[in-house]
């Protein structure tokens, strides 16, 4: 399988297909079961599929993160070249892609980008945004897929289309699981075989939460979670809320046309975990 390391190489295989309809997959490699079900959803809708690879400096807060974050390249080539032939890598680099100063943009999402992992990690949605408006601009693609893992950019990513004008359609896809419950990421790797295991307890209890959703407060459900991590010394809870599916502001009550998602973030040791679940109406 080539891959392609360049804007001009990538561009100048792409302008020669261009009566296809290309699908995008923009991922920071060490593929997994999760990034494959967005490759087959992009392959059953469009006649060709690019995957970007490329682990982005801008959108890490933590140094540390970004070292250690996992890099397969021709790991995640041997398994792309098993789904299909019409798969395609960029693999660019950071002078590639950004040029020579590797810095964000600054966007202006509005109030969907200072909730949650906005409020944690500062930053962050203005590199996702940056990098990933230079991809879309590398690649021109008709419709791009990102897992619902990541929900809150998710709707960014929607946003950043409208605000940049892009004729691109996005697409949600959704989560896929390891055997256990945890969704499936690159970060997984990084975990001990007793830390996956401890790691269960995170969509556990999502459950949990869905099925005290008709019965019980906000609030309710806010303490009996904070009390499952702190009997739970391998696992440290960064925060747990349940927000409005729409706005994703951060809510006290169910309003009955209001639609609900609890979202989590957990770290075992050193890596950040993340999750959610859709709780219908209140």
């Amino acid at each position: 399988m080539k891959i392609y390391k360049t804007q001009a190489e990538i561009q100048r295989y792409i302008n020669a297909k261009r009566s296809l309809s290309i699908g995008f997959v923009p991922t920071m490699g060490a593929l997994h079961d999760g990034h494959l079900s967005l490759v087959n959803k992009a392959l059953i809708e469009n006649e060709l599929c690019v995957v970007s690879i490329f682990v982005n400096p801008t959108q890490f807060d933590n140094p540390n993160d970004l070292k250690k974050y996992p890099r397969t390249l021709q790991k995640d080539a041997s398994l792309l070249q098993t789904v299909s032939d019409k798969v395609l890598i960029y693999a660019p680099n950071a002078t590639d892609l950004y040029g020579s100063e590797i810095k964000s943009r600054h966007f202006k999402f509005g109030p969907i980008a200072k909730e949650m992992e906005g409020a944690f990690r500062h930053g962050h949605f203005d590199g996702v945004g940056t990098v990933v408006s230079l991809l879309f601009d590398a690649v021109k693609p008709s419709s791009a897929y990102f897992g619902e893992k990541d929900f809150q950019q998710l709707q960014i990513i929607k946003k950043l289309v409208q605000i940049e004008k892009y004729n691109i359609q996005i697409v949600g896809c959704d989560i896929v699981r390891e055997r256990n419950g945890l969704a499936k990421s690159s970060r997984n790797t990084r975990l001990s075989e007793k830390q996956f295991d401890e790691a269960a307890l995170i969509y556990k209890t999502l459950k949990e939460v869905k099925q005290k959703w008709g019965s019980i407060s906000i609030s309710s459900i806010n303490e009996y979670v904070k009390k499952v991590f702190k009997q739970h010394n391998g696992l440290e809870l960064e925060y747990f809320v349940i927000a409005n599916e729409a706005t994703l502001k951060t809510v006290k009550r169910k309003r009955n046309t209001n639609t609900y998602r609890a979202f989590i973030v957990v770290f075992s040791g050193e890596v950040r975990l993340i999750d959610n679940l859709s709780l219908g109406q209140g």
